[in-house]
């Protein structure tokens, strides 16, 4: 049921200008704060990045060029989102839901990865290692688990030896990157193997959208990653040396 309310606040919001939308959102927030100064701008972001940062008593707000002729309902929730983090303050979640769904728009997510693959950087240092070579890890686990089906992408180890993240696929830059970590005497081959694997998996299961719903491990992804040889052991030597070190 509609009610005539809110046909209102959705009408104003589409002739609001994105700095009126910002004193709006503002102002629901932070009801007992005077409005500072407020600049809105969009920027060539690679990604989908924005931000919000008050300085010398003005709001500064920048927001990915991507964005620039969204629709106003979109920037109001990213506004909202924004400034709720900015200044700790709760956001209805029908702001993330409403933001989420206008970002997993098939066009949207085409646009966005064009600017990560034209804008962004991506700092590879090519397969070989001191111990491992990616590619002809790659052209085993191909011929093994995928028959071969896979065209390979750019392969790299990491400029540092991430602990935090051993892999990960980039779709935009169709490269698959491991931690060089990895790339030790000390660490079993069936370990830089699985991590190599899981992400080949995401280059043959591509993320699904559902609404406001993103999957990266669908059910088909984690049935495939499930017959990888001696996976219990492998995730053991990962787990062991990425755990914490006592001092």
């Amino acid at each position: 049921m509609l009610h005539m309310g809110e046909v209102q606040v959705e009408s104003a919001v589409l002739f609001e200008t994105p700095e009126q939308i910002c004193r709006r959102v503002f102002r629901t927030l932070c009801p007992a704060t005077a409005v500072p100064e407020i600049r809105v701008e969009f920027c060539r972001f690679a990604s989908a990045s924005s931000l919000a940062r008050l300085r010398d008593g003005c709001l500064q707000v920048r927001i990915t060029d991507a964005l620039d002729g969204a629709p106003a309902p979109v920037l109001e929730a990213l506004l909202y989102l924004l400034l709720g983090k900015l200044f700790r303050r709760p956001v209805p979640p029908a702001y993330r839901r409403r933001y989420r769904l206008y970002l997993n728009r098939c066009d949207v997510r085409h646009r966005l990865q064009g600017l990560r693959r034209s804008r962004g950087r991506k700092f590879l240092t090519g397969p070989a290692g001191s111990h491992y070579d990616l590619e002809a890890l790659f052209d085993e686990l191909n011929a093994k688990y995928f028959s071969g089906a896979l065209r390979r992408p750019v392969l790299s180890w990491s400029q540092r030896p991430s602990r935090r993240i051993l892999g990960h696929y980039d779709p935009a830059h169709n490269a698959i990157v491991i931690s060089r970590l990895l790339d030790s005497e000390a660490v079993p081959r069936l370990a830089v193997a699985y991590v190599l694997f899981h992400e080949m998996l995401h280059l043959h299961f591509p993320e699904e959208h559902n609404g406001a719903q993103r999957r990266v491990h669908t059910e088909a992804f984690r049935k495939a990653e499930r017959m990888f040889a001696d996976l219990g052991r492998a995730k053991q030597i990962l787990r062991d040396l990425t755990a914490p070190r006592l001092r």
